[in-house]
């Protein structure tokens, strides 16, 4: 099976997590999956949390970074340099943040990190051959995509 790779440098602006949306977005464009499929949309969310926290929490620039098979799961890996692990936080009510982690546990099928050299790789998974899989905008999702 043929893995396409795709990657991206991300510079420690917030402003860089809109363009990593829209370079993941043409990129899942150009391996088939469609813009306005629910796992585009799920991809491009977690993408958008998992930059974001790269870029917000460490202050450093990172590598995102894609894993598009023709099938099975699609993997989306950022790696930083800083060696500080992520931390799950939990938010109140009206809180605007700390949500980052939560979402990925609840859109990915998997997720993860690992210490990278100096730093670390936080990368989730969604499988895209799951018969059942309705995306994260679909009122089955929460029971029906969990590995």
């Amino acid at each position: 099976m043929q893995v396409l790779q795709v990657q991206m440098e991300v510079g420690a602006d917030p402003a860089e997590v809109g363009r990593a949306r829209r370079w993941a977005r043409s990129r899942l464009a150009g391996s088939g999956i469609g813009a306005d499929e629910p796992l585009a949309e799920t991809l491009i969310l977690l993408i958008s949390e998992l930059v974001t926290n790269a870029v917000v929490h460490t202050g450093c620039p990172a590598v995102l970074r894609m894993l598009l098979p023709g099938a099975g799961p699609v993997r989306v890996e950022v790696a930083d340099v800083s060696a500080r692990p992520p931390r799950r936080r939990h938010a109140e009510g009206e809180d605007t943040g700390g949500r980052g982690l939560e979402l990925v546990d609840g859109l990915a099928d998997r997720w993860g990190w690992q210490r990278d050299g100096a730093g670390k790789r936080i990368w989730c998974e969604v499988d895209r051959r799951a018969a059942c899989w309705t995306g994260a905008f679909e009122p089955q999702h929460a029971a029906t995509n969990r590995a």
